[in-house]
């Protein structure tokens, strides 16, 4: 059984939020206003985010955890009271068990090297799915070239949505771990986590959950879920880049040894030996992104006010339209599930354009969307396409937007014939 979105009462006013982001306003080198529907890529930024990341340059930069002067008390203080907002914002069971790190890879990472190189080795089985993005594909691909790993995949059906009699079937092979993405960047479909994260656990495997297009569009709960480790970004979730977070249960966290070495992640070193720091400083090695870390902080309070299942209605109120204009235009060929099943991204092939051109000259008339592969190759070759254009949305998308979008592509239609 398959999640859908709740669908809410829209409460949100969208005119009002788009004048929190600067970008909106401004306009191309040819003159039109920017339309943006490439969120998935990375979200716009709102200026409560935006000052909080000047006022802590102009009034608090220090450096964190190594200084009792004011400054490097009320760094310390930002950089830290970010963690628990965040802790929060995920119902995480304490702050210990948010790690930053510099993005959704860069967490993913740090599981297949830390937790992965100590608990697997050759034959064991991680099951992953078909429409993962290479951030939850090749660093297993590099465990399995060291360590002789063995990898599956949960195969994606027609309509964009993850086959589960064929993932119980796969968990008759006793699998060490399940790693999977809650929500397709390519077809944003909404995988059923809590229902894979049960059965991984019935099977006796370990959880990661690559929420880095989940935990900025819907309400993410990882007790809830029970996941054993979910990762995410801030740039897609109106932050800053450089920065995102690793969360684990703290149990697992604590058994991992430290990811990289250096200053901050430590106890205590001798010339000869060391002791590492307690969590979550254990994995947090250097002078970390203090700025982002704040920026970051700013985001979540900017979304909690905002609030999640508004947040989630309108993208789904404005992702149904969007289905239902693209399905007007002759050629156009969608890929993914219903609305109902997915979040903001219409992924789409017009028949004989490549979605470089289409993207191309779209811009031309300011709008935005993404052309490529999109980090899923072999999801694209699951259905015989070497890339696809990609409309996203968020909360300061309109149904306006949408149209343009669809001018845009029958302008797309006749330069073609």
């Amino acid at each position: 059984m398959h999640v859908c979105l709740l669908i809410f009462p829209m409460t949100l006013n969208v005119n009002e939020i788009r004048k929190d982001f600067p970008i909106l306003e401004r306009e191309t080198h040819n003159g039109a206003r920017v339309v943006y529907l490439d969120s998935t890529a990375t979200s716009q930024k709102p200026v409560q985010v935006i000052e909080a990341m000047n006022d802590y340059y102009r009034r608090s930069n220090a450096n964190i955890h190594r200084g009792v002067h004011t400054l490097a008390e009320e760094a310390t203080s930002l950089y830290e009271g970010a963690r628990e907002r965040i802790a929060k914002f995920i119902n995480a069971a304490s702050p210990r068990e948010v790690i930053y790190t510099r993005n959704t890879t860069e967490s993913i990472n740090l599981v297949a090297y830390s937790w992965a190189r100590a608990n697997l080795k050759a034959g064991d089985l991680v099951i992953l799915t078909e429409m993962e993005h290479h951030s939850n594909l090749v660093p297993w691909h590099m465990l399995q070239a060291e360590r002789g790993i063995e990898l599956d995949f949960i195969p994606v059906t027609e309509n964009g949505l993850l086959d589960l009699d064929a993932y119980k079937a796969l968990l008759n092979r006793t699998p060490k771990l399940v790693s999977f993405t809650h929500m397709s960047n390519v077809l944003g479909t909404i995988n059923p986590a809590a229902e894979i994260i049960k059965l991984a656990h019935a099977a006796g495997a370990m959880t990661l959950v690559d929420g880095a297009q989940s935990v900025p569009h819907l309400s993410v709960d990882v007790q809830a879920l029970d996941a054993d480790f979910y990762a995410f970004s801030a740039h897609k979730m109106c932050g800053p880049t450089g920065i995102g977070v690793l969360y684990g249960k703290s149990a697992l966290l604590e058994a991992m040894p430290p990811f990289l070495g250096g200053g901050d992640m430590i106890k205590e070193v001798k010339l000869r030996s060391f002791r590492p720091n307690t969590l979550p400083h254990k994995f947090e090695a250097g002078t970390p992104a203090i700025a982002e870390a704040v920026g970051f902080g700013a985001a979540v309070d900017y979304l909690t006010k905002v609030g999640m299942k508004d947040i989630a209605a309108h993208e789904h109120e404005i992702t149904e339209y969007a289905l239902e204009r693209l399905e007007e235009i002759p050629g156009v060929r969608l890929f993914g599930p219903s609305a109902d099943k997915k979040g903001g991204v219409a992924a789409f092939t017009l028949e004989g354009v490549h979605p470089h051109d289409v993207a191309q000259i779209l811009d031309e008339g300011g709008v935005a969307v993404r052309a490529g592969h999109h980090c899923a190759q072999p999801l694209h070759e699951k259905f015989g396409i070497p890339a696809t254009s990609r409309a996203s949305f968020y909360l300061y998308s309109t149904k306006e937007e949408v149209d343009l979008l669809v001018k845009g592509l029958y302008k797309v239609k006749e330069m073609f014939g």
